[in-house]
């Protein structure tokens, strides 16, 4: 299928985890990617490992909380391919603690990637957008931004209010032509999550009714599925891509 076909597309974090997975995704539905990670090397193996997509793969060393260099990013990709179809907003970090362990240092680094950073990606790719008339925005939540989760006080407040900018969002954009959605991934099996005890995995697996980890593709397929036009009339909402998980 080519549910994207010919689309330009953003996809931040793409060098790793879900978003490697979502940029070969998108790549197979015939978009042109624009892939953004602060890791240059991640970046280099990503390049090979799509390489028989040619110049429909691009790769960006980018730190997504420099407006300057998100700004800049933007305004390159539409003076080459002519416009800005989607903004995929998937970096994220986690730096967790119990609250009266937490560093403000780490509680500011995780509001600034997971969340300042989604509003920055989302302004520039949005003022692009309202000039064209149409245009999709969705960004990356967590099952943990709906419910809470022990330690991560920093992370459950960056993906709920990642929730809360999606809505508003949808209720600014919309009448622009532009979507705007959120995924809500629960636990998934990224090689960060792999490299993980066995026990805390089987803890992760048995949360959830389907009673396993989530894959990245089955992410990436729901960030393609609200990227077409076949999520025609979906907006304003998170999914969740949980296996059912219950708080």
């Amino acid at each position: 299928m080519d549910l994207l076909k010919d689309r330009v597309a953003i996809i931040t974090g793409g060098a790793a985890g879900i978003g490697m997975a979502t940029v070969g995704r998108f790549l197979s539905e015939g978009a042109i990617v624009s892939a953004w990670d602060i890791d240059q090397a991640l970046g280099n193996e990503l390049l090979k490992q799509f390489q028989s997509y040619g110049d429909n793969l691009e790769f960006k060393a980018l730190d997504v909380t420099d407006e300057q260099a998100v700004t800049e990013t933007v305004a390159d990709i539409v003076t080459r391919y002519g416009r800005l179809d989607i903004l995929i907003n998937n970096a994220g970090i986690t730096r967790d603690a119990t609250l009266v362990k937490m560093e403000s240092s780490a509680f500011d680094q995780v509001i600034n990637v997971n969340l300042k950073a989604v509003y920055l990606c989302g302004q520039a790719a949005a003022r692009v957008m309202i000039e064209q008339g149409s245009g999709v925005i969705i960004n990356a939540s967590s099952v943990v931004g709906l419910y809470g989760n022990f330690g991560q006080t920093n992370y459950v407040a960056s993906k709920a209010g990642v929730i809360g900018m999606t809505q508003v969002w949808a209720r600014e954009l919309g009448r622009k032509g532009i979507r705007v959605n959120a995924v809500a991934p629960g636990f998934i099996a990224t090689e960060m999550v792999k490299k993980m005890p066995e026990k805390v995995i089987e803890m992760m697996s048995g949360k959830a009714p389907l009673q396993r980890l989530g894959e990245p593709a089955e992410v990436a397929a729901v960030y393609a599925f609200l990227a077409s036009d076949e999520a025609s009339f979906v907006h304003g909402t998170t999914i969740s891509v949980d296996g059912g998980l219950i708080a």
